[in-house]
């Protein structure tokens, strides 16, 4: 039986670019150029490489978002997977972290999953905790945090390094995974991985396709609101030190002065 896996990607808001929030307090998106988060890029990479070992397996990525956001799944699938899905509909316009883990948990349901991989968080919001919520919904193990992960015998495993220390960590079959940016580089799309991302299929899903109501999702659904915005300062001119033979004393004043020291 081919092994389904499931890679969950984001379309996120260029990090280079000059970001804004909107009238309703949410990003802005029409105003920046968008990309797959670079994390996400991780994930399919460790996908790809579960798939290449496996004798039988199949690999779907999965996104939620608008238009554009198929700029995401196409670069997924010009690294090499097999064929994607896309959820878009106007009232996920504010959806929050607990909406969108809905809308992805019913998405991979969907779909038919024998396991979930993720990036540790995405470049924009960077709260790292979808994976873990996507378990929960789907009522499967998290193994989260991978510097290293394989599949195996029915389970899958892998090491999670810490501080001090690293862990091997383990879970049946199916089940959610999330990896780091130390798990191994993303490879770079070839020409002819290019070509052949145009021919692989999309789908396209809405909210009733999910069976789920608006009223679930977008700013309606949010269990997180927010009240203000303001533009970040714009940086200060700092303290030159002319050194005059006391420059040293004056720049151990200054940090001391700051609390530095």
């Amino acid at each position: 039986m081919s092994l389904r896996i499931v890679v969950t990607v984001k379309y996120v808001p260029d990090a280079t670019g000059d970001r804004h929030f909107a009238d309703d307090l949410t990003v802005d998106r029409d105003d920046v150029d968008g990309l797959l988060s670079e994390l996400d890029e991780y994930a399919v990479e460790q996908a790809l490489r579960i798939a290449e070992a496996a004798d039988d397996a199949e690999v779907t990525v999965l996104t939620v978002g608008p238009e554009d956001a198929k700029d995401a799944l196409r670069k997924a699938l010009s690294m090499g997977a097999d064929k994607a899905v896309h959820v878009e509909d106007d009232d996920l316009h504010g959806t929050d972290v607990m909406g969108t883990s809905l809308v992805l948990a019913k998405a991979v349901e969907k779909a038919g999953f024998d396991l979930v991989v993720s990036g540790m968080a995405s470049t924009d919001g960077t709260m790292g905790v979808v994976p873990a919520l996507l378990a929960e919904r789907l009522g499967v193990p998290q193994v989260t945090l991978l510097s290293e992960v394989s599949v195996s015998g029915g389970a899958v495993s892998g090491r999670r390094d810490g501080d001090t220390a690293s862990e091997r960590v383990q879970a049946a079959l199916p089940a959610v995974v999330s990896v780091t940016d130390q798990s191994g580089e993303a490879r770079y799309p070839s020409f002819k991985g290019i070509m052949a991302a145009k021919k692989k299929p999309v789908e396209s899903w809405d909210l009733s396709d999910l069976d789920l109501e608006a009223g679930q999702v977008g700013l309606e659904g949010a269990y997180t609101v927010v009240d203000a915005v303001a533009q970040r300062p714009a940086r200060s001119k700092g303290t030159i030190v002319t050194d005059e033979g006391e420059g040293a004393k004056q720049l151990a004043e200054f940090l001391a002065g700051r609390k530095f020291i």
